[in-house]
């Protein structure tokens, strides 16, 4: 019986220590909108971005942050809701904009090399009044790393 009782309890223990687990939030201000945007900073979280998500409310998004310059490439792969992604120089100026369509295993490349990709929902940008040459606002705990 206390094999059992171990296993029950090492399973809870792992349920909750997963659900647990804080994403970092930040509000990041594009044009004239600020988004409360998760940001992923580890391999893992850059990984995963945004998968498996069926829906994304029209005031959230996830920055990734890198630790250089470099040019960036995205895909779609298991990701459901369309996107808007911004590739972002370290500075804050926007570089480039691309959409992106639900699925697709197309890559979405940088030409620039920057610091940050932002994706926010389809067309936000645009809606928000921010354009490539642009800033947006970083706080500082995304820019002190």
């Amino acid at each position: 019986m206390n094999k059992y009782l171990f296993i029950i309890t090492a399973v809870i223990i792992l349920v909750f220590t997963g659900c647990s687990e804080k994403e970092e939030l930040v509000s990041v201000t594009v044009g004239k909108d600020v988004y409360q945007i998760e940001v992923a900073r580890t391999r893992e979280e850059q990984s995963r971005g945004l998968m498996y998500r069926e829906s994304l409310e029209s005031d959230k998004g996830m920055i990734f942050i890198y630790k250089e310059d470099r040019k960036l490439s995205f895909w779609m792969k298991n990701t459901y809701v369309p996107l808007s992604i911004a590739f972002v120089a370290k500075d804050g100026t926007i570089k480039e904009i691309h959409q992106m369509k639900p699925e697709s295993l197309t890559p979405v490349k940088s030409t620039h090399s920057v610091r940050y990709a932002l994706e926010l929902p389809f067309g936000s940008f645009q809606r928000s009044g921010a354009k490539i040459g642009d800033k947006i606002s970083l706080p500082s705990l995304l820019t002190d790393h």
